[in-house]
């Protein structure tokens, strides 16, 4: 008897038969297809993004072959070993931090636009890793993790633990790199993982010059040699294990390498049982995002309103009246306007790297000048950053006093950040370099050319404005205004180094007429010299503040 009807046949139980009648094919095959199509598409979009993909890729790959290579050379040394799984850890590290910082590049690490979709989240894992092993990074992975297990590898045996390790290598790293997305998915898509991206650059900047830094002091005698002192505890950091399984093997420690092999399986299984949890939650879950939007705008509000209380530990004197309402503001903004964050968090950044690679190369103190230098640029265009917005501040300026009082504000509430931060720098970097009695002396020159910069920055802000972008969160001006932008940076930067002259002829003469026991006047003068120059210049800059409004406003709306 046949048709829908019929029964089961005979020896299967009915719920088995059941199971099999309606398993639905796998869906695994689909989304491999989907990644290649992805991929097509976004290289048919314009020659220009297939040309820029190409060159990148290939750069990509001769970085990763000279990097194998290298692994390959040090093959039979002292140091392979060491070297292999410190780079185990770097690649496990870079591919668990990609996501927080590239998310927004990458459409395909976002699990929420298959929340529609009949998957169930166990298939959807298993699609999604089988996929996310398409791509330019799984092959950059395979080849550098190729050489370091090659370094490392001696015999028969060793060799089969090697292609394990690569397999299970590369299935951690694209599965860790898959959960920490999925675990992120909605902070990364928010407005704060929208501010995230925004400070991608900063990050990927820092750390490239951290790197840079951390190989120069490989290169020396002694680097390889503490990497080697390392070893001992980066070999258990996963997924550095199934690496050192291989060394491990061909040392004939067959029970140590089984432990390693085991510890590395049961971190791949903990991290696919985080991924799992993680989609069931986006997936399955329901959005409480409604239910609790009253408390979480009442958290918002409660952190929205530290820069008020803030502003209140500023002197009274400085916070009082209009100028103490424009500080107010600045401050508002520098917590709640993405790009405002990012600048000053960029400054604060580089401005701290700087005088750190001087104190790690044994360098000059005068470094810590850039930490004032960067923070005084802030105040360069500022009325770009206001954007449209800028005409409510227009709206209340009528007076010359009420130009003057605009200004002022603005420029303390960054001297409120700026001197504190530049102190701190100075005399850490001082103090590491073992320069304290040069303190006084570097201090005394980046107060003057703070003060300087602040007054550059004010007339260049009201001389050249130019409207920036906010829809383009990586755009600095509007098209065509690029010049501008190079008058304020170098321009600026040129002149508030001139203003500064005095102060810096004061420190030299009193070095080059052996006066070394009088350069501790330098600090009140600079600090005098640049309170003086920037308050002259604010005078000087408010009554063209208030004739140059409406070509400001149609300046900095047009975007």
């Amino acid at each position: 008897m046949t048709g829908p009807g019929a029964p089961a046949a005979a020896g299967a139980p009915p719920a088995a038969a059941s199971a099999r009648a309606t398993r639905a094919p796998s869906v695994t095959p689909v989304f491999v297809r989907l990644k290649l199509t992805v991929i097509r598409n976004g290289l048919r979009r314009s020659r220009g993004r297939a040309i820029g993909w190409s060159a990148g890729v290939g750069f990509s790959m001769l970085y990763a072959l000279g990097l194998g290579a290298g692994m390959i050379a040090l093959r039979g040394g002292h140091y392979a070993p060491a070297a292999a799984v410190a780079l185990a850890v770097c690649l496990g590290l870079g591919w668990a931090v990609m996501p927080l910082f590239f998310f927004g590049g990458d459409d395909t690490l976002d699990p929420t636009r298959l929340a529609m979709l009949p998957l169930r989240p166990r298939r959807l894992t298993t699609a999604l890793l089988v996929s996310s092993l398409i791509g330019v990074g799984p092959l950059f992975t395979v080849l550098v993790s190729t050489g370091a297990v090659v370094a490392v590898a001696h015999g028969g045996p060793a060799a089969v633990v090697a292609v394990c390790a690569v397999v299970l290598l590369l299935v951690t790293c694209v599965a860790l790199s898959r959960a920490v997305a999925a675990a992120n998915t909605r902070l990364l898509t928010s407005r704060r993982g929208r501010d995230l991206a925004l400070l991608s650059g900063l990050f990927v900047a820092v750390g490239a010059q951290l790197v840079n830094l951390g190989v120069s002091s490989l290169s020396s005698d002694g680097g390889l040699r503490r990497i080697t002192a390392a070893a001992s505890v980066l070999r258990w950091i996963p997924p550095a294990p199934v690496v050192d399984a291989v060394r491990s093997t061909g040392q004939g420690a067959y029970g140590l390498a089984a432990v390693q092999l085991l510890y590395g399986v049961v971190v791949l299984a903990a991290i696919l049982r985080w991924w799992y949890r993680s989609l069931f939650r986006l997936m399955v879950s329901p959005d409480a995002s409604t239910v609790v939007a009253a408390a979480d705008a009442a958290r918002s509000a409660g952190r929205a309103g530290w820069p008020a209380r803030a502003a209140r530990l500023l002197p009274g004197r400085l916070v009082g009246g209009r100028t103490g309402t424009v500080m107010e503001r600045q401050f508002h903004y520098l917590w709640r306007d993405p790009r405002s964050r990012a600048s000053l968090a960029t400054g604060l950044a580089v401005g701290l790297l700087l005088p750190l690679v001087a104190v790690v190369q044994h360098g000059t103190v005068y470094q810590c000048l850039w930490a004032a230098g960067l923070l005084g640029m802030q105040l360069y265009n500022q009325f770009g950053m206001d954007g449209s917005a800028f005409w409510t501040v227009a709206a209340t300026i009528s007076t010359r006093r009420d130009a003057a009082l605009e200004l002022r504000g603005r420029a303390l509430a960054l001297v409120a950040i700026a001197v504190p931060y530049v102190t701190v720098v100075t005399a850490g970097a001082a103090l590491l370099l073992g320069r304290l009695a040069a303190l006084p002396e570097t201090l005394g020159l980046a107060f003057a050319f703070l003060g300087a910069l602040t007054a550059t920055g004010a007339y260049a802000s009201v001389r050249f404005p130019y409207a920036v972008p906010h829809d383009n969160p990586f755009g600095n001006a509007a098209p065509g205004q690029g010049g501008l932008v190079a008058l304020n940076v170098f321009g600026g930067t040129l002149s508030g180094a001139v203003c500064c002259l005095p102060v810096l002829a004061l420190s030299v003469g009193l070095h080059l007429t052996g006066h070394n026991a009088l350069l501790w006047t330098v600090l009140p003068a600079g600090m005098a010299y640049g309170a003086a120059v920037g308050a002259v210049a604010l005078r000087f800059t408010a009554p063209r503040l208030l004739g140059r409004l409406p070509e400001i406003l149609a300046a900095v709306g047009r975007v």
